[in-house]
């Protein structure tokens, strides 16, 4: 029986491997592993491709959102027990970013649709201690739009983007993700659609003071060799992941172009009215991190395409609010966040997926009947 893999980051790889390996060697050869031109190369690059002023290297996806918040506590822009308003439906990351700064995180429902934070309901959720929108650009979708806008605007909010899962995508009006806002986070965790050989992430912003704060935070606090302005963390970016990523980043437009063009087979060949397709767009604003269907009977589902050699995952099975560390947020009632959190699964949609794989695995999907 043939077996389609979800992700084997070996074989993701394989193409760049002498790219990657000679760079890694350059890094190696350099004497400098810490910081250095490699990594001061990248953040020029990522940049860049994100059309900012300014992009900071640091140690993972998460350090990026903890920073971020961090320095606007730091500038005097926040202070602990202020409120950031983010999306119920989302990977416990961007939580933690919040909470770990003292700041309290407010849930909002997503819209069902997209699985994304609903823009309408954000004015509702403003109150005099609110001071951020923490957009989660989730599964590789745009999740940035007017009516975010206006309601920042109206109340002097900042908009602080999640962008782990959406590098390369684009707002409606083709500005790319990483630049929507006021600061944005990256990840470039070994399964992201760009992804390092470890953890790494970064920071884009066009605001200097900020961009200087985070830096500083993430080495010490130090604006200079011994010279700690802050209290800071050791959130150094590798100079070995900024060469595997010097190799990789260019290589963003063809890898978004192959994960649409499976999306758009899953979207043409998936018949099945047991399985609830992902909102379907040809657009900029997805990038398909995820290939995200629902299904009622999840686990029998997810059995049966085991059972004909397609692999799956799930992203993510618990809503942030129903884990051990949310307890005091267990009493809420989110009911679209913890149905989407009950029948989201995953679809192959890396580079161990051909379009004809895909074509095979809607096939696969379509013969699938619920036992009722």
């Amino acid at each position: 029986m043939k077996t389609y893999k979800f992700l084997d980051l070996a074989e993701v790889n394989a193409p760049v491997m002498d790219a990657i390996a000679e760079a890694t060697a350059r890094v190696v050869r350099s004497g400098c592993y810490i910081g250095g031109p490699e990594v001061a190369e990248f953040e020029k690059m990522l940049a860049d491709a994100t059309g900012t002023a300014h992009a900071v290297a640091v140690s993972n996806g998460l350090d990026a959102l903890r920073l971020i918040f961090r320095a606007y506590i730091e500038l005097g822009i926040m202070e602990p027990g202020d409120e950031v308003i983010v999306p119920a439906n989302t990977y416990i990351a961007s939580i933690l970013a919040v909470t770990d700064n003292g700041l309290v995180p407010v849930l909002v429902e997503p819209n069902p649709d997209t699985l994304n934070l609903d823009t309408s309901r954000i004015e509702a959720a403003v109150t005099p201690r609110t001071r951020a929108i923490l957009t989660v650009h989730l599964y590789g979708r745009t999740c940035h739009d007017a009516e975010m806008e206006r309601v920042a605007h109206t109340y002097g909010l900042k908009i602080i983007e999640d962008n782990a899962q959406a590098i390369g995508a684009t707002d409606k009006a083709g500005r790319p993700t990483g630049s929507l806002g006021d600061a944005a986070g990256f990840s470039f965790y070994p399964t992201k659609n760009i992804g390092a050989l470890g953890d790494a992430g970064a920071v884009t912003t066009d605001d200097a003071e900020l961009a200087a704060t985070v830096r500083a935070l993430a080495n010490y606090g130090s604006d200079r060799q011994y010279h700690n302005i802050y209290k800071g963390l050791n959130c150094r970016f590798d100079p070995i992941q900024a060469a595997v990523l010097k190799v990789k980043l260019p290589m963003l437009a063809a890898e978004t172009a192959r994960r649409k063009a499976l999306a758009a087979v899953y979207e043409a060949r998936i018949t099945n009215p047991a399985v609830g397709k992902p909102l379907y767009t040809d657009d900029g604003d997805m990038v398909w991190h995820q290939y995200v269907v629902r299904v009622a009977n999840r686990d029998e589902f997810r059995q049966y395409l085991a059972d004909n050699g397609v692999q799956t995952a799930v992203h993510y099975p618990t809503a942030p609010h129903h884990q051990p560390c949310m307890a005091d947020y267990a009493c809420l009632s989110l009911p679209i966040s913890e149905k989407i959190a009950r029948e989201v699964v995953s679809l192959p949609v890396s580079a161990c997926t051909s379009p004809d794989d895909a074509a095979e695995i809607a096939e696969i999907i379509n013969a699938y009947k619920p036992n009722d």
